[in-house]
């Protein structure tokens, strides 16, 4: 399979989880409930991962062979203390906090690199 057509295939999954995330907003600190969408996912994948890293991080750690060589890729997953006046589907289900900053976009995305 063509990497376009795996993105393509995979597209609407991650539109999905971004919704979910936009619907659920946590603050910095707080978001355990958006961690644990990210563990769930990454494991499924059979992506090895470790949580904590900074309160409430997930990482996951994709290896290519035998090399040693690195590469780190990160994303933001907190949403800001202010109300949504949107009215579609996902929008916030919680009352002073939305996904304004586009944090809940770049966790789907790191989750699409992934």
């Amino acid at each position: 399979m063509k990497v376009i057509d795996s993105i393509v295939t995979q597209a609407a999954g991650i539109a999905a989880v971004r919704r979910d995330i936009h619907a659920h907003p946590e603050l910095c600190f707080e978001e355990v409930r958006t961690a644990d969408v990210v563990a769930q996912k990454l494991t499924e994948w059979g992506i090895p991962i470790h949580r904590g890293m900074g309160t409430t991080g997930v990482v996951g750690i994709i290896k290519n062979g035998t090399s040693s060589r690195a590469i780190g890729l990160r994303a933001d997953m907190d949403a800001l203390p202010m109300q949504e006046f949107n009215t579609f589907e996902h929008a916030s289900k919680t009352q002073g906090k939305m996904h304004a900053c586009g944090h809940d976009g770049h966790t789907a995305m790191l989750l699409a690199a992934a």
